[in-house]
């Protein structure tokens, strides 16, 4: 007989991956018996981020979306272009309303449990379960899921680690500078540095707005430079010399090809980050943790637990992410116009679908042929050596 647990699930961490995995469970009436412990350190009473994402159908969030725009804007020396988007909106959620609206769903159903606290250690105890160490005391469960941060055990030698990290203003100026119609997706038209670094801009109104400071590369900048290029920015491409800064937003999102192990045991599964669910190319996470919750709930809902692969990742998207990181490396500057051919030769749909991993192979074949083979070409050599690029 098995030895008795006191819950169904134990989710280790209470931001986008576990919130939203225990939503998603929420509204699942076949899981409706199953009684569930968040355990999460911090009371998330505060908007320390915002998650944008494009979609072409409803989801679970949508009430809950602060803006979403019809168009998007690409921009490089060589080409820009206003898009307006067919099937797709880009769309944002504020960090603070994602909190609140899970958290008082969970806590008017009573196969919720949420306790603030540390997991010191969680443990895969085959064949019966999962047991959680806090200061709180031991808890046990049938499964557990555990978003918190990786920590990787780095191997230059043979992987790519780069980080998408930003400085971001919500600003409001004195004259008209923004199209609330069209989100900046990509400005590539200031220096490169040999990296790969652009202006993403979501407008709000015609004077507010949320403008960020974007780059992909190894190292982080002193503060200051992210300010005098956003200051820049507003003053010789958007002709604004005179603002407010309303708020601020700071983040590093890792971008790598290291494997992230899908769970640790027969038992623990792994979320968020630590299931590999931030694109490595791009750092976009919604999404993808949406459809990982998506799958995982399906699997418990119909079979009793989780399923064979949890992610449901295919090798050809891998190798594509693997490919762009070691460009990346080795010459970001190039990733402007890789971008620039991107989307002066494909709509939009068929590149977000592409970094949504939904297209077919002629759809993948169509995308690839459209930008400069040479760089890629180099960088599977290296992939097939088994050491990643260097400059």
């Amino acid at each position: 007989m098995a030895a008795s647990v006191d819950f169904d699930y134990l989710i280790v961490g209470g931001g986008a991956a576990g919130l939203s995995l225990a939503y998603h469970i929420s509204q699942e009436p076949r899981l409706r018996q199953k009684r569930v412990l968040l355990l999460e350190p911090e009371a998330k009473d505060t908007n320390d981020r915002t998650w944008s994402f494009w979609a072409d159908e409803p989801s679970l969030f949508d009430e809950i979306v602060a803006y979403e725009w019809a168009n998007i804007a690409f921009r490089s020396p060589d080409f820009e272009q206003i898009f307006e988007l067919k099937r797709h909106r880009y769309k944002m959620i504020r960090g603070l309303d994602f909190y609140r609206f899970v958290r008082n769903a969970l806590a008017s159903s009573p196969q919720f449990t949420l306790l603030q606290t540390t997991v010191g250690h969680l443990q895969d105890l085959p064949g019966t379960g999962v047991r959680a160490t806090t200061p709180n005391g031991e808890f046990t469960a049938h499964y557990g899921f555990d978003s918190r941060p990786p920590q990787l055990e780095r191997r230059p030698e043979k992987h790519r680690y780069l980080l998408q990290h930003f400085v971001g203003w919500e600003v409001e100026t004195d004259v008209d500078a923004f199209d609330p119609a069209t989100a900046e997706f990509m400005d590539f038209r200031g220096a490169q540095y040999q990296e790969a670094r652009f202006m993403y801009v979501l407008p709000f109104s015609k004077r507010t707005a949320l403008v960020e400071y974007t780059l992909f590369s190894a190292e982080l900048l002193p503060k200051q430079a992210y300010e005098e290029a956003m200051r820049t920015y507003l003053r010789d491409t958007l002709g604004v010399t005179n603002f407010r800064i309303k708020a601020e937003e700071v983040g590093a999102i890792p971008m790598t090809d290291h494997p992230f192990p899908a769970s640790a045991g027969e038992r623990v599964i792994h979320l968020g980050t630590r299931a590999g669910r931030a694109k490595p190319s791009t750092g976009y996470a919604f999404k993808r943790i949406q459809a990982h919750s998506a799958r995982l709930v399906a699997a418990l809902a119909s079979t009793g637990q989780p399923p064979q692969h949890p992610t449901g990742d295919q090798w050809q998207f891998h190798l594509f992410d693997t490919l762009l990181l070691d460009i990346m490396q080795r010459c970001g500057e190039h990733t402007r116009d890789i971008f620039a051919q991107l989307f002066s030769r494909n709509p939009p749909e068929r590149i977000f679908d592409f970094l949504d991993e939904r297209t077919s192979w002629l759809e993948n074949l169509q995308v690839m042929n459209s930008v400069t083979p040479w760089p890629f070409l180099q960088s599977i050599w290296h992939v097939i050596r088994g050491r990643p690029g260097k400059r």
